[in-house]
């Protein structure tokens, strides 16, 4: 009799244990899942973020035309600046 009880009693065992390994599986089986899904909405929100950004760049001929327009402008001011401390410098002092 006591076979048998012993029996039974490691019969409820493994069974508990493995409703208990069961329900920690699928616990973990679906954070996982949660995790996947984050990250794929994480890696979509970053090639998102990578396209707009690079859509945002200057273009290298564009901008050298600004820039060079802005420079000649600046090198006549200063021509302009130059000529008029020239002629500053030309008056005598009284």
């Amino acid at each position: 009799m006591t076979s048998m009880l012993d029996q039974t009693v490691l019969n409820w065992a493994f069974t508990l244990i493995g409703a208990g390994g069961g329900w920690w599986m699928k616990t973990m089986w679906e954070a996982l899942k949660d995790l996947q899904l984050a990250d794929k909405a994480l890696v979509d929100k970053v090639a998102g973020i990578d396209t707009l950004v690079a859509g945002q760049y200057v273009r290298r001929d564009y901008f050298e035309t600004k820039m060079t327009a802005l420079s000649d402008g600046i090198f006549r001011k200063l021509d302009r600046i130059e000529d008029k401390l020239d002629d500053k410098a030309d008056k005598p002092h009284t």
